[in-house]
């Protein structure tokens, strides 16, 4: 082979990146493109990644129980949206956070659960940088973006009646200890960020601006790897179209606030322009989270689907309370389908980064997805044990299917910080202790 023809091999990266005006579309992994780069080890790792997506207010726990493991899992009626991937997931039951015991309830019960340091009342919010957060300081370097943080659902603001700031319980993702991660809650803004679209031309198809260039790649790739490519771009040709009905809805709500000499932020749902149906606007920020781990745009993400003392509403469940109002009564059918429901998020992003092909396995096989709430029982305000399921296998560091129970294990035994600890292990995230715990959880 020629020293130009090397030179120029050398310049197709093993994830490829399509540019187009004003826009920077980055790829799936290919393999013609890691061959054509020259790099002969095959065996390469992939990256893995972790994500968190969080329900607060706690479940109905007459529904969530996961008795067994691998073909032999019973899955319970909430559990039960997670039957067709069973076999890459982990139930975890009987994990607490001391630190969120004896706070008082809803924010003191939140502040803390992702970085299980000690949040202070008053004016001053104080916390702790959270386990994403870790992560994403560790392994953020080698992407695009260090993370992303999503939600489905605007902060509130204010001091609750236990003199806890209304940031404890609006934001799961933490820098440091006095700034938590602001939450893109707006779908067409999370979509712009990760296709670095900007400036005038935002609202063309992204598609239409690489096209050119995805023709070009689509002639030097193998007929396998072309048919990854055009899955690919179908799919984010469907989320596009989607995201754009968002954006016009966006446009007409800003348009609308300053009428009002207010920002539209303020106003509520839809006013405030984000989608009227919560399922499409959990589905789009799920989408978004799939594309940007599946072509390696972040490694690390976290998205509130509803937040402590959360306010959404589910007409489509036939539910005519609030959620926070709900959970008090957190033993009914509606709020089991309301449960039910934010899990089926987990399930539809495991589900999706499962059938994205990655060397032998998949995108799922190499990532965390961590759905972790609050509380117990809402009806309670009991955080005594907190509802906790992992899915993928984080690179084969990580074995699946299993029911695993640590209840009666001994309250050192059961550290929600010793799960933190474990999995930053397998980012290579090597700490001596987070939070309460200094030891890593057993039988993980």
């Amino acid at each position: 082979m020629s020293n130009q023809n090397q030179s120029a091999n050398k310049r197709i990266p093993r994830r490829a990146m399509l540019r187009g005006a004003g826009v920077t579309m980055a790829l799936p992994w290919l393999e013609s493109l890691h061959a054509l780069q020259g790099n002969s080890n095959s065996a390469a790792p992939f990256p893995k990644r972790f994500g968190v997506l969080f329900m607060g207010n706690g479940i109905n726990e007459k529904h969530w129980k996961s008795e067994g493991d691998g073909a032999e899992m019973k899955l319970s009626k909430t559990l039960s949206v997670l039957e067709p991937i069973k076999h890459k997931i982990n139930v975890i039951d009987g994990l607490y956070l001391k630190m969120a015991m004896g706070q008082g309830i809803h924010p003191g019960q939140t502040g803390c659960l992702l970085s299980g340091a000690v949040i202070d009342k008053g004016p001053i919010i104080h916390a702790g940088t959270t386990v994403d957060q870790m992560i994403a300081n560790r392994v953020g370097q080698d992407t695009a973006q260090q993370s992303l943080v999503l939600a489905c659902e605007q902060p509130m603001t204010g001091y609750h009646e236990s003199n806890f700031s209304m940031a404890y319980s609006s934001h799961i993702s933490w820098q440091s200890a006095d700034s938590p991660v602001p939450n893109e809650v707006y779908p067409s803004l999370a979509w712009d960020s990760l296709f670095e679209n900007r400036g005038s031309l935002r609202n063309l198809s992204i598609l239409d601006r690489v096209k050119d260039r995805a023709g070009a790649l689509e002639r030097k790739i193998s007929s396998t790897d072309k048919s990854k490519l055009d899955e690919y771009l179908t799919s984010v040709r469907e989320v596009e179209r989607r995201i754009e009905v968002t954006r016009k809805n966006k446009d007409v709500a800003d348009d609308a606030a300053k009428g009002k000499n207010r920002p539209a932020w303020t106003m509520d749902r839809p006013a405030n322009g984000l989608p009227e149906d919560l399922r499409e606007h959990a589905r789009l920020m799920c989408d978004i989270v799939a594309i940007a781990f599946q072509t390696d745009k972040s490694r690390v993400a976290s998205l509130l689907l509803a937040r402590d003392l959360s306010a959404l509403y589910y007409p489509f469940l036939n539910v005519k309370e609030g959620h926070h109002a709900a959970s008090h009564d957190n033993l009914s059918d509606g709020y089991e389908r309301i449960s039910s429901f934010h899990l089926s998020q987990l399930a539809y992003l495991a589900a999706k980064l499962d059938a994205m092909p990655e060397g032998e396995g998949t995108v799922l096989d190499n990532s965390c997805l961590m759905f972790i709430n609050n509380m117990w029982a809402g009806r309670m305000h009991d955080n005594l044990r907190l509802p906790i399921v992992l899915a993928g296998g984080l690179g084969g560091t990580l074995k699946t299917g299993r029911s695993l129970n640590y209840l009666k294990a001994g309250n050192e035994n059961r550290k929600l910080c010793s799960l933190y600890l474990s999995i930053m292990d397998r980012m290579d995230v090597k700490l001596d202790r987070f939070g309460d715990a200094d030891t890593r959880l057993a039988n993980l």
